[in-house]
């Protein structure tokens, strides 16, 4: 019994971490972070309204309100707050004196017989466009479609909606069933992360007169339809598209527009040969004050997946002429224009940041408006000239700023609380990989940290793998550092922030160069004297949990790894995930290019090269990266008796949102690496 008792003490000491003091930032912190995004201007600039996403911990679930602030820092407001629901989108209105927003609040109820097409089960909460005044108070709903408003844009004057809903799924009229319909379909992409399974039905662009509550649809047929803009001068709708005999199978998207009027006709204004504003971008088209250009982002796709960065370029609506606007190897956000229609704003990535930029239109020259070791995510223009811009650094997560005189004013202060945290310092790394190639990277030392002192190490590496980590707050980095732990983030070949040649250098061969940049980083990490090379962790979650198997089949240093949303058996993913197409761009066919399939499935169809511990992570609804890939993984490791364990998180995609899952996955990640980076391995639960 006493031995038992030892057994159950030792267990506990490694599945809990112990309390940190109170200016250390712990897991529960992360329910008091604040995430603040899309900001948009008055018609006049004096406003700013955005939204703050924090969590609901009576609900166990996200919840998203309206802010507004004066462009002076002053009236900081909150316009919404809904415990059962959240509202986001926020749209001025052209006189300022209303906004329009999404909500997926309870459908008021309604008599208009334009509306009485909606669902019998009008009760349940679908997300619909709402409009409320400028200062706040009580809201009207809008727009009654069976299914829910996918996306929307307010027309320049105000009086009509452009709307992204799906085909109902019901006739008109017909009762909701008890239990979800049989899943029918012919189409070539089935699934996707968050819409799930994907049937007949398509997302189309209407026109909603708000006066009446009317709407047309503009775009029927079998395509779907996203990121509608309206023109400044209310004429024409722009919208990203792909057509073709099999859209399912067109890896290009194009920018169409179209008259908002029954019968119009849409027509594109981009070429085929390029994709036009993926909708993953994160980018709308950006109309010219006159109404005549489209600033947007392009890239080649087609031949080269998100490894080719997403440039800037300009389309005449009226010809059809395209030309890039700054052909610089790097990837550009969020366009939006001068109001001279002189320059147009974009935020540009380097390595390790995003900066603001200002591009002149007749020669090109590229001017960045803030600095130093920051990250921009968004920005808004307003129709006077001001600008703001969101983005954080190392120690500050997302808030809203003006710019002025290439300085930032500070508008949004949502997570003051830090100022209360001693957080971790975090240096940037310059090191070459195994061939010569120079690597850039962040290295996280642990709070206390003291030179001269070696500490136990986890190595992060990101998803993608078109993406890098930069000088913008992480809260996992955060807490590892306060639990004593120095963070090694690595950009390795493969990551954007670099240029094309950079990022492709890993295109068909995962695991190779990658491999070789982020074990180059260790031995660097090792040599400046901060990691303990006996006491090495590393993790991941997409990408990052794919090169997590990748490098625990390349090398045995490893005592810890956790491999969250990952694969290593591609046969197994091939038409179990959303990536087909892509599948079969880059490898080619499974059933031709077994060669390929099998020189990146290594981890799986080598697990017997595995000695590292490892803890496996999914989400059960994602598409993205199916749980399959943990299962296999996991699996295997079991049946070779090597310590692995499985989490699966009920009812999640593959961006978990619930706020008890996000904090779980933390404290389960550290106490994993606790359990085997600093003290003995011990019995499994």
């Amino acid at each position: 019994m006493r031995r038992l008792a030892l057994l159950l003490v030792l267990l506990a000491c490694c599945c809990a971490h112990a309390a940190l003091p109170p200016d250390r930032f712990d897991t529960s912190d992360l329910t008091r972070l604040a995430d603040v995004t899309e900001p948009t201007f008055t018609t006049d600039g004096q406003y700013i309204a955005y939204t703050v996403t924090t969590a609901n911990t009576a609900t166990d679930q996200p919840q998203s309100d309206l802010w507004r602030v004066r462009y002076d820092g002053s009236e900081r407001t909150q316009l919404t707050s809904t415990p059962d629901s959240s509202e986001w989108r926020p749209q001025w209105s052209a006189d300022g004196r209303s906004l329009a927003f999404l909500s997926d609040r309870k459908s008021q109820a309604s008599d208009d017989a334009s509306k009485a097409d909606a669902d019998a089960s009008s009760d349940d909460a679908a997300t619909q466009v709402w409009m409320m005044a400028a200062h706040g108070g009580e809201a009207r709903q809008l727009t009654h479609f069976p299914d829910g408003v996918d996306d929307f844009a307010l027309s320049p004057d105000g009086k009509r909606l452009a709307v992204i809903a799906y085909d109902p799924e019901l006739p008109p009229g017909a009762t909701k069933p008890k239990n979800p319909l049989p899943l029918v379909t012919e189409r070539y992409l089935f699934k996707d992360d968050i819409d799930g399974f994907l049937g007949p039905r398509h997302k189309h662009l209407y026109v909603f007169d708000i006066a009446s509550g009317h709407a047309i649809l503009l775009t029927p047929g079998t395509h779907d339809e996203q990121l509608p803009a309206w023109s400044p001068d209310g004429k024409l709708i722009a919208f990203v598209t792909r057509r073709g005999d099999d859209p399912d199978r067109a890896m290009n998207y194009e920018i169409h527009v179209i008259a908002p009027t029954a019968g119009a006709i849409d027509r594109a204004i981009t070429s085929p040969a390029m994709t036009s504003l993926n909708p993953d971008w994160e980018s709308r088209a950006a109309w010219s004050p006159d109404s005549t250009r489209i600033a947007y982002l392009r890239s080649d796709y087609a031949h080269w997946l998100d490894y080719s960065p997403w440039q800037l370029a300009i389309v005449d609506v009226a010809t059809g002429k395209e030309s890039d606007l700054a052909p610089i190897d790097r990837c550009f956000y969020k366009p939006r224009w001068a109001p001279d229609g002189r320059s147009v704003y974009a935020l540009v990535e380097q390595s390790l940041v995003t900066h603001l930029a200002r591009i002149d239109i007749v020669d090109g020259k590229l001017t960045e408006l803030d600095h130093g070791d920051r990250f921009d995510f968004d920005l808004d223009v307003s129709a006077d000239g001001r600008i703001v811009v969101l983005g954080g650094d190392d120690r500050h997560p997302y808030e809203i700023s003006a710019v002025e005189h290439d300085a930032l004013r500070p508008l949004s202060d949502h997570n003051a609380f830090l100022r209360d945290k001693r957080l971790a310092e975090i240096e940037a790394i310059h090191y070459s990989s195994k061939d010569g190639t120079p690597i850039d990277g962040l290295i996280v030392k642990p709070v206390g940290w003291q030179p001269g002192q070696r500490y136990p190490t986890i190595v992060r590496v990101h998803g993608g793998p078109v993406y890098q980590y930069s000088r913008e707050f992480m809260a996992d980095w955060q807490a590892y550092a306060a639990h004593g732990y120095a963070v090694l983030a690595v950009n390795p070949r493969g990551s954007s922030g670099r240029g094309f040649d950079f990022a492709k250098a890993i295109y068909a061969d995962w695991g190779d160069k990658d491999v070789q940049d982020v074990l180059a980083g260790i031995d660097y990490a090792v040599a400046t004297g901060i990691a303990d090379p006996e006491r090495i962790g590393v993790g991941g979650w997409s990408y990052g949990g794919i090169l997590t198997n990748l490098l625990i089949a390349s090398d045995t240093r490893f005592k810890a790894a956790v491999s969250g949303a990952g694969a290593a058996n591609f046969i197994g993913m091939y038409g179990a995930d959303e990536y087909v197409r892509e599948y079969e761009l880059e490898l080619g066919l499974p059933w031709k290019n077994r060669d390929a399939y099998d020189r990146v499935s290594y981890p799986f169809l080598h697990a017997d090269r595995i000695a590292t511990p490892t803890l496996y992570e999914c989400a059960a609804k994602d598409s993205n990266v199916p749980c399959e890939g943990a299962e296999q993984m996991y699996e295997a490791l079991k049946s070779l008796r090597i310590p692995a364990q499985l989490v699966v998180y009920p009812d999640q995609h593959h961006e978990m949102t619930v706020p008890s899952y996000l904090r779980d996955r933390l404290e389960r990640n550290i106490a994993w690496y606790d359990r085997y980076l600093k003290q003995p391995p011990t019995a499994l639960k």
